[in-house]
């Protein structure tokens, strides 16, 4: 099980029971009973007595479970398939896009489309049916097996088709194999808001989703800044600065928007929408520059020369045929030999 929106809840089968229950499933005794409450509501017949029938074999024990013959095994699970009818953008469409200062090319380079409908089947394998709408539009993000649906305005704002990859990350085909700044947000809509204004993003599937630890690395050696541009609610700001401490090693900022967080102001594109430019968001990562190297700079700027002032002509120590080989505030060793 994983909660995408809360990190907390997410975990294996012993973990999901243990919530059920109120038992840690970390602590040995707590473990125990829920072993036990896996045992007597699956009617699994584990108890002190399997010790005795040490001659039965495993498959003559799990044939007295009928409940074990509907199981189907995770891999011979069929895929959800699903029909799209694509369309162009509409101009209400589009408004919604320029708002963020998404533009048509953009769309097209990360392959994002219209729908008229998407047709698939539910968890059930029940089949249904979206129709778009002027209050409900349907957007698709393509994939190469996979179709990810976004309906802004919906309840339901966001539905798979096809097999999603564990490790789905939009944006990384379009990146280039070189630049200087590389930001990672929240969603796909912040990648397209940030790729319009002229900079480098990617997402994955949400913001509490693993990012793998060889992608960082790999996007480390291709960027020379990596940085957290997440969400500024609760969940985001976790996040981030979970990232942040997890790949400090690697060089990964983290960057809070100026934003309060609500629903109408919190992420990238709201801060382009409300009328924020590129150059505004570039100053924003320049002074993050500043805080996280000022002891570094402080240094250096202790090694500057003030040309209208300069410091005073070292004096000479060691000299031959008046050429300088030692002055003060240099360091100079003189040896006995070679050796």
């Amino acid at each position: 099980m994983k909660d995408f929106g809360n990190e907390e809840y997410s975990g294996d089968c012993f973990f999901l029971v243990g919530k059920i229950k109120g038992l840690d499933y970390t602590r040995s005794d707590d473990f125990v009973e829920i072993l036990k409450a896996i045992n007597q509501d699956l009617c699994l017949g584990i108890d002190e007595k399997i010790g005795q029938n040490t001659n039965q074999s495993k498959s003559q024990q799990l044939v007295t479970v009928p409940q074990m013959q509907n199981i189907v095994p995770a891999n011979e699970l069929k895929e959800k398939s699903f029909q799209i009818i694509e369309q162009l953008f509409s101009k209400s469409e589009m408004n919604f896009w320029q708002q963020y200062g998404v533009t048509r090319d953009i769309l097209k380079k990360y392959n994002v489309i219209s729908l008229r409908s998407f047709k698939s089947e539910s968890n059930e394998g029940k089949t249904f049916q979206l129709e778009s709408t002027p209050n409900e539009p349907i957007f698709g993000y393509l994939g190469k097996k996979f179709i990810k649906i976004y309906r802004p305005n919906s309840q339901l704002r966001f539905m798979y088709g096809g097999t999603v990859y564990e490790n789905y990350c939009f944006g990384l085909e379009q990146l280039p194999s070189r630049g200087d700044i590389l930001y990672i947000t929240g969603g796909e809509k912040d990648v397209l808001s940030l790729s319009s204004h002229g900079f480098n993003a990617i997402c994955f599937n949400s913001e509490t989703a693993t990012i793998p630890d060889n992608t960082i690395r790999k996007l480390s050696f291709m960027f020379k800044h990596i940085v957290i541009l997440y969400d500024m609610d609760k969940t985001g700001l976790d996040s981030s600065l979970k990232l942040a401490k997890k790949y400090n090693e690697l060089g990964v900022k983290r960057l809070l928007l100026p934003l309060s967080g609500t629903k109408e102001e919190k992420d990238i594109s709201d801060y382009f929408r409300m009328g924020n430019t590129a150059d505004d968001f570039r100053i924003l990562f320049l002074d993050l520059l500043d805080t996280l190297y000022s002891d570094t700079m402080s240094i250096l700027k202790s090694c500057e020369v003030n040309f209208d002032n300069p410091p005073p002509q070292s004096k000479m120590v060691v000299s031959v045929n008046d050429v300088p080989l030692g002055t003060q505030g240099n360091l100079l060793c003189i040896t006995g030999g070679d050796g």
